[in-house]
């Protein structure tokens, strides 16, 4: 097999450039990594054309900032009891994000797809910038203007910079926390409001993203357990697509949820904990499973995802590569499971 996409480093470097023939010692050392697919060149594959709403540009400099920053934060002495001693980085951040404003301005009404592959150096940072760009894309998609797409996107990749003040043992523990240890947990969202209202070019809108990200609509939420139209529209956002991204993403305490069940419990939440109307348009707008992606079906048979449904962007278009007996077909099919309803997804095959 050869490399069909670049891999990159934490720094946002090339670690592995496309082409690149993969030898098994190499896929060892890769999921060491945490690198759990691949995108490999196949001539049954050739025709996908895959189009990057964000360059791998943008999106390697707003990775090494959200790096650069939050490790200062971490690492800063004296963060809790002195803001004024915070490395600034507001107007840093603006930059980024409107070239990241200005990459998805470019592709309207495109379906949203998260697909690059990285060395996860740290879950935070991965994390940060995934909800930033689903929120942002959202927010396109529901109609706001560049301002208002400004402060939505500062607030959600930002929403977890309080996470900087949580001590590691908590942070990182593979165990459930203790009652003292989720309370203080919880408090990353005051941490998180706390730095952005006082940061220079960080809309206060934006903090209030990073305070409210954990309300819920039915109240149940933290830290002041606010509901409705208490909570705004922004942080409501977040919450979702925050929610999504961390059930999709493999942790040291439980295994990822595929994308199709993810969005399960993000749609059982309608109304209780996630506004109905952004869960509708996340359902319509955000494409779970990728083109390129190798999948398993509950027939037993392998194959790519080719093409996406508008209409029901969970159920793509599937070309079956392999039989149930894992042996290659001569003349490969594809399977519309937007019509097929009784097909399932029941696994992204790994590399």
């Amino acid at each position: 097999m050869k490399l069909g996409k670049h891999i990159y480093n934490e720094q946002g470097m090339v670690l592995l450039a496309e082409g690149v023939e993969l030898t098994q010692p190499l896929l060892d050392r890769l999921n060491r990594h945490g690198i759990n697919y691949l995108y490999i060149q196949d001539s049954l594959t050739d025709d996908i054309v895959h189009v990057e709403l964000i360059s791998e540009e943008n999106k390697n400099k707003l990775l090494r900032e959200i790096r650069s920053s939050f490790r200062k934060l971490a690492n800063d002495p004296g963060r809790r009891s002195s803001l004024a001693s915070y490395h600034h980085f507001g107007k840093t951040f603006r930059m980024h994000m409107d070239g990241l404003i200005e990459d998805l301005s470019r592709h309207g009404d495109a379906m949203i797809m998260l697909s690059d592959i990285q060395i996860k150096d740290n879950y935070l940072y991965q994390h940060s910038l995934n909800v930033c760009m689903y929120a942002t894309m959202l927010g396109m998609s529901h109609g706001y203007g560049k301002d208002e797409l400004m402060t939505l996107g500062l607030g959600a990749l930002l929403h977890d910079i309080g996470k900087t003040q949580i001590p590691d043992e908590i942070l990182c523990k593979p165990t459930q926390l203790s009652d003292s240890e989720f309370s203080e947990m919880q408090n990353h969202t005051v941490y998180g409001y706390r730095i952005l209202k006082e940061e220079p070019n960080i809309p206060l809108l934006s903090a209030h993203c990073a305070f409210q990200h954990h309300e819920r609509m039915n109240g149940s939420g933290y830290p002041r357990g606010i509901k409705g139209d208490e909570i705004h529209p922004y942080a409501k956002w977040i919450a979702m697509v925050d929610s999504y991204d961390a059930l999709t993403t493999h942790r040291v305490y439980r295994p990822a949820l595929l994308p199709h069940e993810a969005l399960e419990v993000i749609m059982g939440g309608a109304n209780t904990l996630y506004d109905p109307d952004m869960v509708n348009l996340f359902r319509d707008k955000v494409a779970i499973y990728p083109l390129g992606v190798t999948v398993s079906l509950c027939t037993g048979d392998i194959g790519v995802v080719v093409d996406l449904n508008a209409s029901m962007p969970q159920r793509p278009v599937v070309r079956i590569i392999e039989n149930q007996q894992r042996e290659p077909l001569k003349v490969p099919y594809e399977v519309d499971l937007s019509k097929q309803l009784s097909i399932m997804i029941t696994s992204i095959n790994p590399a």
